[in-house]
């Protein structure tokens, strides 16, 4: 079973294919993990494998991936496993691509590390439209999971952890000036619920005109569709 373990955090990946790298943070929320994809319109891990070295992770405390919950975590934390990953891979620049949280992991990661990403699929991201409590929700439902097997977590310690994570604006991680200012080659296929509002992707193409936009992917025919696109945008970059 591939695990990458650092500073008591146990990560686990899975690897497709071959050619330019192509890290996946799956949909899921704080339950992001690889099974996700497999849930989804298109699996990222099947349809672009033929190209890329698409390499899958569970996101610490998600799936089979385990780590520490400190009161300080907050993205910067999920960005430093990211990038530790890239380089136990021995992976200096690669192509990413988030499903919802995935979303936000793509641009913290580009904010940290902009000269290791080549290019970026933003599917489907969350943003805050009316809908904080939607968010602290599905973060308590998670974080009760968690306590219900690690009695030593604290409320307190929880609490600021969520705060991290969703006491923010617009995606959360990073800023609509960041967003505006970033030069990272992104394709976007936009959102349309509660936790991924439409205006929120609206947001992000006004912002930055530069990224390329897909309206419509999650019908059978759009997602073949979209893959395509995809596939093409990404060989463009690397």
């Amino acid at each position: 079973m591939p695990l990458f373990e650092r500073d008591g955090v146990s990560l686990y990946y899975e690897e497709f294919g071959s050619g330019h790298p192509l890290l996946l943070f799956a949909p899921g929320g704080m339950r992001s993990s690889i099974d996700f994809w497999r849930r989804s319109p298109f699996d990222p891990t099947v349809e672009l494998a033929s190209d890329f070295r698409v390499i899958a992770m569970d996101q610490r405390n998600a799936g089979r991936s385990r780590g520490p919950i400190r009161a300080t975590d907050g993205w910067d934390t999920y960005t430093s496993d990211h990038l530790a990953l890239l380089d136990h891979l021995g992976i200096q620049r690669c192509h990413i691509m988030g499903g919802c949280i995935g979303g936000s992991y793509c641009f913290n990661m580009i904010k940290a590390a902009p000269a290791r990403v080549s290019a970026a699929v933003i599917q489907n991201p969350i943003g805050l439209k009316d809908n904080r409590d939607a968010f602290r929700e599905m973060f308590d439902a998670w974080a009760a999971e968690l306590k219900a097997q690690r009695p030593e977590l604290t409320d307190s310690v929880l609490a600021s952890f969520r705060e991290n994570m969703y006491g923010g604006d617009f995606v959360f991680a990073v800023s609509r000036d960041f967003v505006a200012r970033c030069t990272t080659p992104m394709i976007l296929l936009n959102g349309s619920d509660l936790y991924h509002p439409a205006e929120i992707s609206a947001e992000i193409a006004r912002l930055n005109p530069r990224v390329e936009v897909v309206t419509e992917w999650k019908s059978p025919e759009a997602a073949r569709a979209a893959v395509e696109r995809i596939r093409a945008f990404l060989k463009k970059h690397q």
